[in-house]
């Protein structure tokens, strides 16, 4: 009984030293930061400006794009360009960009460097 009871705390100290051992770093992104940074302009009106709210279709906050996962991003993007997501302005926008611009837009709002309009 002892050893059935030795046995299963090894087996679980096993599976949370393995749960704690760090995932392995993500790939570099192919995507180009530089040129996402030149696409911004489209973004910056809404989601540059600290504290902006819109009221269309409803008040809400616009929320920041800086520090977000960049695969996150990308999704977000390809939703909005195929309609999954809905905002009459964000899909104008997404259909605009290729996939290589929304990778490189992603890049650079994920980098984390981006900084917001200031007085």
């Amino acid at each position: 009984m002892i050893r059935h009871v030795l046995i299963a705390c090894l087996l679980t100290l096993s599976a949370a030293a393995a749960a704690q051992t760090p995932a392995p770093a993500a790939a570099p992104s192919a995507a180009d930061a530089a040129k996402g940074r030149e696409k911004t302009r489209m973004c910056e009106g809404c989601h540059g400006i600290e504290g902006w709210r819109t009221a269309f279709p409803e008040v809400y906050r616009v929320p920041r794009l800086g520090g977000q996962h960049e695969a996150y991003l990308v999704s977000a993007l390809k939703q909005y360009r195929s309609g999954e997501r809905s905002h009459p302005s964000m899909r104008a926008i997404a259909g605009s960009l290729s996939d290589a611009d929304i990778a490189n837009l992603a890049a650079y709002y994920a980098a984390g460097s981006v900084r917001t309009a200031s007085k």
